[in-house]
C-alpha cells in the first residue's frame, strides 16, 4: 500500500489529469451506461449517484451486481471536505476500498447538481498507464511459489532447533558419556542456524507475499540478505570458535590452522561491516529522494 501511494503521488498531476479527461470523455449518463463504462475500463471499480442534498439516488453498480440496500441514505459525510476543482471533479486520496480491500481513490464529477462517484482500483490504474508492471496471473504464481518456499524454510528451520533442543537435553542426561564442548557447540550452532533460516523464510513471506513490493526496492533486499548472513557469520564464528577449543585441548600443533581460521571468519566480518554500512547509506538516500 506505501509503495503505491508513493508512486501515485511522485505522478499525481499526470494520473489525475488522466481521470479527469477520462471522466470527460465518458457517456454523461454515467448511471445507464454504468455497464459498459465498467467493461470498457477495468480500473473503475463501482458507481453510483448522490444528488445534491448528498443522497444516494442510484444503486452501487458494480461488474456483477447492483447494490441497492443504502438508496435514498445520507452520505453527507463523504462530502464535507469535497472541493470540486474547474472541471467540477474531485479526486481523493489514497485508501483501502471497504469492498475490495485493493488500494483505491474516488473521482468525483458534477453535472447538473448530480454528484457522480467513480471508485477506482489504484494499482490497475497505474497499470494501465505502465507506471507499475503487474499481472495477476504471474502475480498468482509468484505468491504461490514464495508461500511455498517460505514454509519449507520455516519447516527446516524449526528441526533445527528441535534439533539444537535434542542434543542439549541428551548431553543433560548422558554427560559423563559425550564430549561436553562438542556437543554442546553443536546445539548452539543447529538453533542459530535455524533461527537464521527462520527468519529468513519469514522476510520472504512478509515482502513476496504478505506485503508485495512492486517497485523491487533493492535496499529492501539487501537489508533481508545482511540479516541472514549476519546469522550463519555467528553460526561460524562459533564453530571457528569450537575447534580452537578442541585443537587447543587434542592437538595444539594444529594452532597455526585454527589461526588460518579465524582470520577467515576475521575477513567475513569485516566484509559483512562493510556490506551493511553500504545498505544503511543506501536506505538513508532513499529517505532524502
Amino acid at each position: 500500500m506505501k509503495e503505491i501511494i508513493n508512486i501515485y503521488r511522485k505522478s499525481k498531476i499526470s494520473v489525475d489529469a488522466f481521470i479527469t479527461t477520462l471522466l470527460s470523455s465518458l457517456p454523461k449518463d454515467y448511471i445507464d451506461n454504468a455497464d459498459t463504462i465498467l467493461k470498457n475500463n477495468e480500473y473503475i471499480q463501482l458507481i453510483y449517484a448522490v444528488n445534491d442534498d448528498f443522497k444516494q439516488i442510484s444503486p452501487v453498480i458494480c461488474r456483477k451486481d447492483r447494490d441497492e440496500r443504502n438508496l435514498n441514505s445520507d452520505k453527507s459525510h463523504y462530502f464535507t471536505k469535497l472541493n470540486l476543482d474547474n472541471n467540477s471533479t474531485y479526486i481523493s486520496n489514497p485508501y483501502i476500498h471497504y469492498r475490495t480491500g485493493k488500494a483505491s481513490i474516488s473521482a468525483v464529477i458534477m453535472i447538473d447538481k448530480i454528484y457522480y462517484i467513480f471508485d477506482i482500483n489504484l494499482i490497475l490504474l497505474l497499470e494501465h498507464l505502465k507506471l507499475i508492471e503487474f499481472n495477476s496471473f504471474h502475480n498468482k504464481v509468484k505468491k504461490t511459489i514464495y508461500t511455498a518456499g517460505s514454509i519449507f524454510l520455516a519447516l527446516v528451520a524449526i528441526m533445527l532447533i528441535l534439533y539444537g533442543g535434542y542434543i542439549f537435553f541428551t548431553l543433560i542426561f548422558t554427560l559423563k558419556e559425550s564430549d561436553f564442548l562438542q556437543d554442546i557447540f553443536k546445539s548452539i550452532i543447529a538453533i542459530t542456524l535455524g533461527l537464521a533460516i527462520y527468519d529468513l523464510s519469514k522476510q520472504i513471506f512478509e515482502h513476496e507475499v504478505l506485503f508485495q513490493s512492486f517497485n523491487h526496492s533493492e535496499s529492501k533486499q539487501y537489508k533481508m540478505l545482511g540479516k541472514f548472513l549476519i546469522s550463519i557469520v555467528v553460526a561460524l564464528s562459533i564453530e571457528t570458535l569450537m575447534v580452537v577449543f578442541k585443537i587447543a585441548l587434542e592437538d595444539p600443533s594444529k594452532m597455526l590452522s585454527a589461526f588460518y581460521l579465524m582470520i577467515g571468519v576475521t575477513i567475513m566480518f569485516t566484509g559483512l561491516a562493510y556490506f551493511y554500512k553500504t545498505i544503511k547509506e543506501s536506505s538513508c538516500e532513499d529517505e532524502h529522494d
